[in-house]
């Protein structure tokens, strides 16, 4: 997760991009003299909606034994 940290007078100044950020997913800390004090979250109920399917065309090619026995981990699967 990407971690941006400003100071408050630059939250005061760009509370909607920090907003925006935090909701994008990136973690927001305001800072006090460079020691972070505040971590802006996101609600549960103000995250989005998971959208089934949005990760179609990721996976390019698969081998037809990706589901077979490790076998590093063989002697535990006995």
């Amino acid at each position: 997760m990407e971690t941006l940290q400003v100071n408050i007078h630059e939250a005061k100044t760009q509370l909607s991009k920090l907003i925006q950020a935090a909701i994008s997913g990136k973690q927001v800390i305001i800072a006090k003299g460079n020691k972070p004090v505040v971590r802006l979250e996101v609600l549960p109920e103000a995250q989005g909606i998971r959208v089934i399917g949005n990760a179609k065309g990721l996976i390019l090619a698969m081998d037809d034994d990706f589901d077979e026995p490790l076998e590093d981990f063989r002697e535990y699967m006995e």
